[in-house]
């Protein structure tokens, strides 16, 4: 038995190529290629295909190498991607367009128009996918109206996995179960292209990839892009999945009781469910893992990017004291929170800096502190960042919790989980254990745990569980729970009263 997999996880800002030693569940070794995200304009957020290609390849290779793998070694390649990226190509499948990445807001009007129209909730139920401007199908609606040449020029639409893979295996073009349920374009019921949202968007499924399982196998790898990879032609590889899926997998959040939850960049709270459900307020979205896996969740926009803006333009004395003296400023900001006690003193965040996705799916938000007052200084000010990141992660987790009842553990990932005084604050503030798991790359372990199933040696996930064993568990604070639970009801008051300020403030902003 061959005892590696390639785990290759293309993500916003870098690919990362893990090789995963299957009898242990571990990472042998992991290499990471950056590219750029391009932003020409506020609400532009591009990247270019080749280039990403080319990272792939980089990052694939590199692992190999480190790893100290020989082609013979490698039983499979397995893919994990980000979500709701759109590239247009011309019948020679050369790209129009840029990548345009989930974070491109170029089509929040037409969200505006589609959610306003009688036909909104019907494509949300029936895809999964909220009403909002990251939506391959909004972005199609946006490129048939702004950019009408390339719309009637381009012979197919496809994310940055699907291009990538063409490379790999003579231009064709398939895509996974799991990205497509994420474009607003894919029927959870009937696992085909939705006729209605092709309506919407003004194409007809020819112009979109091949539909394939997250288990398929592609054969016939191109013997130049295999050399470049050092890997034999003959190793399979394996579709995969989205990025949020596996991390699920890869965390050992296998039951619909166990969420994870992820705070990097940005943030997400999942659960796995063994069919299709979507909320009835539109919160959540519902994506495809396998035939009988789906995970339910939401992800939110402002997660550490808010610590950075707490770094960058809050405690720049204290970020710049702690480099002086050899210190991680994330670690003194830290020290700074906890001088504040729990709650900050009656301050509360808003934390929707950069718009915010669930539960809300509204791009015209913007941050607030509410409750600030001449008694309150910066370590207040610092900490209620935090705990505002916490009540957002806790809207979110409430409505999953409506689609697959309340949880009895959350597995945390990201960078939050370095930080145990952030990783006991969210756990008090969702009221149940934290546990963060060993893995380093959940994505990716989730990503060869799915290449195992595909290969027939794995008849499911549960093996997976033996991946994630709990580096460190965190029991909630009954007494800073109940501080959290008040504070967390004005929280939820806030949003629905400022729904028309924060829509007159941003076209201020705008002008």
């Amino acid at each position: 038995m061959k005892p590696y997999i390639v785990a290759a996880d293309i993500g916003t800002t870098s690919t990362k190529a893990v090789v995963v030693d299957t009898a242990a569940g571990a990472a042998l070794a992991v290499a990471s290629v950056e590219y750029p995200l391009h932003t020409p304009a506020p609400d532009r957020a591009e990247q270019d295909p080749d280039e990403i290609a080319r990272a792939v390849e980089k990052a694939v290779r590199e692992a190999v190498v480190r790893a100290g793998a020989v082609p013979s070694e490698v039983r499979c390649v397995v893919f994990s991607s980000a979500m709701h990226s759109l590239i247009a190509l011309d019948a020679d499948g050369r790209p129009l367009t840029p990548s345009i990445t989930w974070a491109d807001n170029r089509a929040a009007s037409y969200a505006d128009v589609l959610k306003a129209g009688a036909d909104a909730h019907a494509i949300y139920a029936a895809t999964g996918t909220p009403i909002h401007p990251m939506s391959p199908l909004l972005k199609l609606m946006w490129l048939r109206d702004k950019e009408p040449a390339i719309f009637e020029n381009a012979r197919k639409f496809v994310g940055i996995k699907e291009y990538v893979l063409a490379g790999w295996f003579g231009g064709r073009l398939v895509v996974d179960h799991s990205i497509a349920s994420a474009t607003g374009l894919f029927s959870l019921e009937r696992r085909d292209w939705h006729e209605p949202s092709l309506r919407a968007a003004g194409i007809d499924a020819s112009r979109l990839p091949e539909l394939v399982a997250t288990t398929y196998a592609l054969e016939g790898l191109d013997p130049a892009v295999a050399e470049r990879l050092g890997l034999a032609p003959d190793t399979p590889v394996i579709v995969g999945a989205s990025d949020g899926v596996l991390a699920n997998v890869g965390a050992g959040a296998l039951d619909p009781d166990q969420f994870a939850v992820t705070i990097g960049t940005s943030g997400a709270v999942r659960a796995i469910v063994k069919a299709p459900r979507t909320d009835p307020q539109g919160r959540t979205f519902c994506y495809a893992l396998t035939d009988d896996r789906w995970v339910v969740g939401g992800a939110i926009n402002n997660g550490g990017v808010l610590f950075r803006w707490v770094r960058d333009q809050l405690a720049t004395k204290e970020a710049d004291e702690a480099r002086a003296a050899g210190i991680d400023p994330y670690e003194r900001l830290t020290a700074l929170a906890q001088e504040a006690p729990a709650g900050s003193g009656g301050l509360v965040t808003l934390p929707l800096f950069a718009g915010e996705r669930a539960p809300y799916w509204n791009a015209d938000v913007r941050g607030v502190f509410f409750g600030l007052s001449l008694a309150h200084g910066k370590p207040h000010m610092v900490r209620a960042v935090l705990e505002g990141v916490g009540y957002a992660v806790r809207s979110v987790a409430e409505a999953v919790a409506d689609a697959a009842g309340s949880p009895r553990e959350i597995r945390a990932s990201g960078g939050f989980a370095r930080s145990p005084f952030w990783r006991q604050t969210i756990a008090d503030i969702l009221g149940a254990p934290l546990t963060v798991p060993d893995a380093i790359e959940s994505s990716a372990l989730g990503a060869a745990a799915l290449g195992l199933v595909a290969m027939g040696e794995w008849s499911d996930f549960e093996p997976a569980r033996a991946w994630a064993d709990a580096a460190h568990t965190h029991e909630p604070n009954p007494a800073t729970r109940a501080t959290y639970d008040e504070l967390f009801s004005i929280y939820g008051d806030l949003y629905p009263r400022l729904v028309d300020p924060f829509r007159r403030i941003v076209r201020f902003q705008s002008q």
